[in-house]
């Protein structure tokens, strides 16, 4: 079998990552409803709203953002951290929104504490900063520069709001109106519109100490708004988050933590308030359908709308939903209908509000988000894929509720403001447990979700997309510690039978669950929904600690559970007994996983493996075993980790045709953030897959396209697409071109066709044939008149050479520079470049790689230091050849002739000569 081997490696690369973009926060949204801004720790990102895609992320200057904003016409990025910087960046977005480059125009400390909150105005041009010493700058964001600074009590700024006066101002306007009076009529006329295009603009601001302002760009004035005038009452008893402008009431609305929503109206030259909503923190407040409707968010999660009019509530009451669901955040696009909020659990939720030209609303009607888009996953510790095409996936985020997120190819022209899922769009949420939940298994047909919690139970899911329907089918108790396993079985029902036909009416007869409490248990799933308690059950003490996995074998007749007491057990699913004992792990076994049916024979230290089948394990002692079921012995140890292993999981096995040439492959993820796939034959690792920073607790499958799936602490989900046939491909295309071009090489040579065969041998890297032509070259008896090399053509091609073939012939010149048989033709040819070329060529050489210009410089040195010796020996040589003339010319003036001389006399010369 492994005579037929492949010699290609596997290869795998990341296809898709669902990663975080929110950890809280700033948001900000553009005027388009397109570019989402958000904070991600220090770095800001930038996201494509429709589709989700990953436009831009912004490094940070090493300290967390306190606070962004990105204007109105996405013009420009603005970010403040906690280091007092402030960053501007102009955006520039790609014709096809695929990406956006932001340029960082500018970076400056507006004030000596922490921005806290940003604000822009409405036409991209200015831009307020509120400190939290209470100090707050008005600022040109194409100039870059201070416009306006407002002084204040040094409190916190929690609150800024552009917007510019309504006409019906009629106080505001008498009053400049007398203020003109001592002008001449025309004068004043003129001055009076001056005066009211320019005094339009203000600015209010809120404190922490619950005071509200209005500062006057034109006059440069500030206005406290009081709640009780006469008293100088503050406007709020606290912290006041949001402020808003209805320019066809003339009103403001204002929200704060003493639990009010505020409306104030301009009344006989002062504003008037009239508080609402004392049952929850709020957060944000806002005028919807130009100032017919309010709406408050807050602690309680809750979107509620209100009548401006009537100032009573007309949504639906309902009950406050969970603490991570509060909402912190929210950023209103009245002209979009939509509404945006950050919640405390990072998630930003999406809601559809009346616009101008719909009818109201009607009163007790729900006010629920359309859309979810979750920030972060936290830690991932689970994950399984669902339905039977795979298009969408279960996550276990470390938290109470199961998150559905769509893995299917995006589709950018569906309308996503409608809620159609793309790549890591949040499908739905499985709310339940009561505790964060650890683990997740699905049946056959993906329409069946295990989850075990922290709180002691399991949960069934019915999974139907089509109706969007995920609901919980029946709830199982009776351990006493958490569940950190569960197990569905996988066997696949006959065709002709009704559970195959319509699985989503037929639930999976049984559950396996283990616990910390060290039990497993055997639950039979009623056919009915129903709750926990009413099925039967079989339970057992499995292990002498925890329960860390559970797997059942495809026959569905086995099921194998791993301890930390490091064993695993098999165990016979109908009477729950134990079948053998898996012993060998030196710590505890983390993961567990069944051979899938149809498995071809292993080859192990005693022969082939078949029969009952196999079985592999992970374990904290950093190594993978894979067990023969028919002795629970060990077949093979694969290490290669360089910390715990926690998950494993078989690869797609070969098909029919290719059994005997491809390997059985598994792939395992580990503690040191690193996937590795694996030769289940040969022990050998085949590729090791890195694109994680923190330990990976899951790893999956995709059954039908061989992809892996990873995931773990830092919160991202990486999809790993099999690349092995492409990769093969791709080196059989290479070898194939590589042999055309030698051979088109040899046939340029062999015709003489110098400027082809220096450009080929060149492209080829082969030095070998390249001095042979440059060898033939300078050679040449008969040189062309005016050649430099001797070929006109040879020059040609040096005089045209790219800066990357420049360096590349340098390199091969260092070479031959160093032998003295190839040196003259090296000088030859250098001689030529320097003749070709300005001096300055050589030492601005754009070179690529990790050395660049250290590179360069070091064969320039090379071919300066052996030129110079070659040049010395060659005038040592011209030294010598002027002695031995010189000792030949003395030889013939002071010799007789030779010719003259008899045979004796000859001799006797010839002696004394020598």
């Amino acid at each position: 079998m492994m005579a037929n081997r492949q010699t290609t490696k596997t290869t795998f690369e990341v296809s898709n990552v669902i990663q975080p973009i929110f950890t809280g926060g700033s948001v900000g949204l553009d005027n388009g409803a397109r570019i989402l801004a958000t904070a991600l720790g220090e770095q800001a990102v930038l996201t494509e709203l429709t589709t989700g895609k990953h436009l831009a992320e912004i490094e940070g200057d090493g300290e967390p953002v306190s606070t962004l904003t990105i204007s109105p016409s996405a013009s420009h990025l603005i970010v403040c951290s906690r280091s007092l910087t402030m960053r501007i960046y102009s955006l520039r977005v790609s014709p096809d929104f695929d990406t956006v480059e932001a340029t960082l125009v500018r970076t400056s400390k507006p004030h000596a504490t922490p921005v806290i909150v940003l604000a822009v105005d409405k036409t991209s041009t200015l831009l307020a900063t509120g400190a939290a010493d209470g100090a707050i700058k008005i600022w040109d964001i194409a100039g870059g520069y201070v416009t306006h600074t407002v002084s204040g009590p040094s409190v916190l700024v929690s609150a800024l709001h552009f917007f510019e006066v309504a006409a019906t101002d009629k106080s505001e306007a008498a009053r400049k109106s007398r203020k003109g009076s001592q002008k001449s009529a025309a004068g004043e006329t003129l001055a009076h519109e001056d005066r009211s295009a320019a005094s339009k603009f203000r600015l209010a601001y809120g404190n922490q100490d619950g005071k509200i302002r209005v500062f006057d760009l034109h006059e440069r004035t500030t206005t406290t708004i009081y709640a009780d005038s006469k008293r100088k009452t503050d406007a709020h008893e606290s912290n006041v988050q949001s402020i808003d402008y209805s320019p066809e009431h003339h009103a403001l609305l204002s929200g704060s933590r003493d639990q009010t929503m505020t409306l104030w109206l301009w009344r006989e030259d002062a504003w008037r308030g009239t508080p609402m909503l004392r049952h929850e923190s709020v957060e944000a407040v806002g005028f919807l359908n130009n100032g017919k409707l309010m709406y408050s968010a807050g602690t309680s999660g809750l979107l509620r709308l209100w009548d401006t009019t009537t100032h009573q509530e007309i949504s639906v009451k309902q009950d406050a939903k969970s603490e991570g669901e509060a909402i912190l955040s929210v950023v209103s696009l009245t002209h979009k209908s939509l509404i945006m909020c950050a919640q405390a659990d990072f998630t930003l939720a999406f809601y559809r509000v009346p616009s101008d030209g719909d009818a109201m609303p009607a009163s007790g009607a729900p006010m629920e988000p359309f859309r979810r888009i979750s920030g972060t996953h936290d830690e991932i510790l689970d994950f399984v894929y669902v339905l039977p095409d795979q298009s969408i996936m279960a996550l276990a985020t470390n938290s109470e509720d199961v998150r559905l997120v769509s893995v299917a190819d995006a589709q950018p022209e569906t309308d996503t403001e409608q809620g159609a899922a793309y790549f890591g769009h949040d499908v739905g949420l499985l709310k339940g447990h009561d505790d964060i939940v650890m683990s997740l298994d699905v049946d056959w047909s993906g329409h069946w979700v295990a989850s075990g919690s922290k709180d002691n139970t399991a949960r069934l899911w019915r999974i139907d997309a089509a109706n969007n329907s995920y609901t919980c089918y029946a709830v199982f108790t009776g351990h006493l510690e958490s569940v950190g396993a569960v197990a569905l079985p996988k066997t696949v029902p006959q065709e002709s039978s009704d559970a195959f036909k319509n699985p989503l009416d037929h639930p999976p007869p049984f559950l396996i669950s283990g616990s910390q409490d060290r039990f497993v248990q055997k639950r039979d799933i009623p056919r009915q929904a129903q709750q926990a308690g009413l099925s039967t059950s079989l339970r057992r003490l499995a292990h002498e600690k925890d329960i860390n996995a559970l797997d059942i074998s495809p026959s569905g007749k086995l099921f194998a559970s791993a301890s930390q007491d490091k064993t695993v057990k098999i165990w016979d699913v109908e009477r729950l007994e134990v079948q053998g004992i898996l012993k060998g792990h030196r710590r505890g076994v983390w993961t567990v996983r069944f051979a899938p049916q149809d498995m071809p024979s292993i080859q192990g230290d005693q022969g082939s493996v078949s029969g009952k089948g196999v079985i592999l394990t992970g374990s904290g002692d950093k190594t993978i075993k894979l067990w023969n079921l028919s002795d629970y012995t060990c077949i093979r140890s694969f290490e290669g980790h360089s910390h715990n292993v926690l998950k494993v999981a078989w690869l797609r096995l070969p098909d029919e045709e290719n059994k005997s040439k491809q390997p059985v492959l598994f792939a395992s993820a580990g503690a040191d953030s690193l996937v590795k796939v694996w030769d289940a034959n040969l022990g050998e690792t085949e590729c090791t897959l890195d694109n994680h920073e923190d330990r990976l607790w899951t790893l999956t499958v995709h059954p039908k396209t061989n992809t892996i799936v990873s995931g773990g602490s830092d919160s991202k989900v990486t999809f790993w697409r099999d690349t092995t046939s492409e990769t093969q491909a791709a080196a059989s295309q290479a070898a194939l071109k590589l042999v055309e071009q030698e051979q088109q090489l040899e046939n340029y040579m062999y015709a003489g066709a110098y400027r082809d065969a220096i450009v080929l041998a060149l492209q080829l890297n082969h030095p070998g044939r390249l001095l042979s032509i440059f060898t033939d070259v300078v050679t040449s008896g008969k040189p062309e008149e005016g050649s430099l090399t001797g070929v006109t053509a040879v020059d040609t091609v040096l005089a045209s050479l790219s800066d990357e073939q420049i360096f590349l012939l340098l390199l091969r010149l260092r070479d031959w520079n160093t032998n003295a048989r190839t040196a003259p033709v090296a000088q030859k040819i250098l001689w030529t470049l320097v003749r070709l070329y300005p001096a300055n060529k050589f030492s601005s050489l754009s070179v690529k790689g990790a050395r660049g210009q250290k590179s360069l410089k070091e064969v320039l040195n090379a071919l300066k230091v052996y030129t110079e010796r070659h040049y010395k020996r060659t005038e040592e040589l011209v030294d010598e050849s002027y002695l031995v003339e010189y000792t030949l010319q003395e030889m013939e003036s002071i010799a007789p002739s030779i010719a003259a001389l008899e045979d004796g006399e000859r001799d006797i010369v010839m002696a004394e000569a020598r």
